[in-house]
Parts: structure tokens; C-alpha cells; sequence
């Protein structure tokens, strides 16, 4: 997403590292990170596991649902927020997030 990539460097300074994750193939985020500039890496969740491991798999679609989550370095997941049709997270919201859990 284009505008965490423009955000990347106060995600960094605040202890935080950007993945984006998507049931998308590799190449389709090869895509997607060169079309948009991004230099976060894209994970390819081909086999749904991720997303049905985070309670985020639309089973109806075969997808995930657009979703956002914040992990510490435990791997304790601290902040979750899903996304409906058209939204985008906010990266200010999320940085202050970060900022506030001192993840």
C-alpha cells in the first residue's frame, strides 16, 4: 500500500516493520510492489493459512478480508482492525498505535 511505503521510515523509527500479506500469487505482489513503488516485503498466502489463522478468511470468496494487525515481538497479536469495501487504514492511525504499544 502506497501510502505505508510513504510512511516506512517513521514505522522503522518507532520499532515497527511493514509486511503486507495477500492470498495473491508471487508474482502478481512482484506487480503490485514495482508498480507502486513499495520496498515492504509482499507475502503470498496462497493456501489461506494466514488469513484463516487470523480469523480474517472469506470463506464465500476464498480470500481474505482486508484487515490490518499490529504483532509484538512475542508474536502476541496487540491490535487488529478490518477494513469494509474501498478502505484503506489509516497510517497516521496506525502509527500512533505502534507508537503508543511500544511494539
Amino acid at each position: 500500500m502506497p501510502a505505508l511505503e510513504a510512511r516506512r521510515n517513521d514505522f522503522e523509527a518507532a520499532g515497527a516493520v511493514i509486511l503486507g500479506i495477500s492470498s495473491d500469487s508471487v508474482y502478481s505482489h512482484d506487480a503490485w510492489a514495482r508498480h507502486h513503488g513499495l520496498s515492504y516485503p509482499l507475502l503470498s498466502d496462497i493456501h489461506r493459512a494466514a488469513c484463516q489463522a487470523y480469523g480474517i478468511h472469506n470463506a464465500e470468496r476464498n480470500c481474505a478480508r482486508r484487515a490490518t494487525f499490529i504483532v509484538d515481538r512475542a508474536g502476541v497479536v496487540r491490535f487488529k482492525e478490518e477494513y469494509g469495501p474501498g478502505q484503506l487504514p489509516d497510517p497516521d492511525r496506525l502509527l500512533q498505535v505502534v507508537r503508543s504499544l511500544g511494539t
